[in-house]
């Protein structure tokens, strides 16, 4: 059986209980402000470690300025406006330098993109991407990409993330990845975010994990009491 690295989108407990109760946590306050580097540094030697953390990247690379989730963002207006879609510009680049330096306080394994749903495959998009990961210095870092708008076929992914090195990251129960060294799943819920997963659920995820090494996030209402019946289930196999 391939290792399985069960966690939670963000922090739903006190930190110490995550670090006691699950192998990994895909912090989400890079997203949205990242901390300070001695707050990073803090969860790091706080943790086990063995403990890992993944990121989530720096909404200033990959959402555009008008996104709601910049509610939570001190980014000045004048560079929101230069902001979003891996596009090439200063606000980007300082974004991933932010993002890069969490991961590297924290020791992160995976940087995760998530993208918004307006981002879909037009020719600017694409080219943007190619760009973006074709300057990157990866620094040992793993790069997960979650394109959820429309439009992006497998065939385009598939191409993509083997031209750019990329994880492709999947909800697993809305669809297959098509190129991976690894899954990267996060589970959102089935139907949204209010689904809690059942007993059947947790088999069939299970079964969709042994292929290879697998980190699976929860990122639902129940993602504390879904990661604990996941985990249950792992050490009962």
């Amino acid at each position: 059986m391939a290792r399985i690295v069960v966690g939670t989108c963000g922090f739903p407990k006190a930190r110490h209980r995550c670090y006691e109760s699950f192998d990994a946590v895909e912090v989400q306050q890079t997203f949205y402000e990242p901390p300070q580097p001695e707050t990073l540094a803090r969860w790091r030697a706080e943790a086990p470690e063995t403990f890992e953390f993944t990121v989530k990247a720096y909404q200033a690379i990959t959402h555009p300025p008008d996104s709601p989730t910049y509610r939570r963002s001190k980014l000045p207006p004048a560079d929101r406006a230069l902001a979003g879609f891996f596009r090439d510009t200063s606000v980007v680049w300082n974004a991933w330098h932010r993002t890069q330096q969490a991961a590297t306080t924290l020791r992160a394994t995976v940087v995760l993109f998530q993208c918004p749903a307006r981002f879909t495959p037009t020719d600017e998009h694409i080219a943007n991407l190619r760009k973006f990961f074709g300057r990157l210095d990866r620094g040992g870092l793993l790069f997960g990409w979650e394109p959820r708008g429309e439009g992006w076929t497998d065939d385009l992914v598939r191409q993509l993330c083997r031209e750019l090195q990329l994880i492709h990251v999947v909800d697993p129960f809305q669809r297959t990845p098509v190129h991976r060294k690894l899954n990267y799943f996060r589970l959102h819920g089935i139907g949204g975010y209010r689904y809690r997963y059942t007993p059947d659920d947790l088999q069939r995820l299970l079964r969709l994990c042994r292929a290879r090494t697998t980190y699976c996030f929860f990122n639902n209402v129940s993602m504390w009491d879904d990661a604990l019946a996941f985990r249950t289930l792992l050490r009962h196999r």
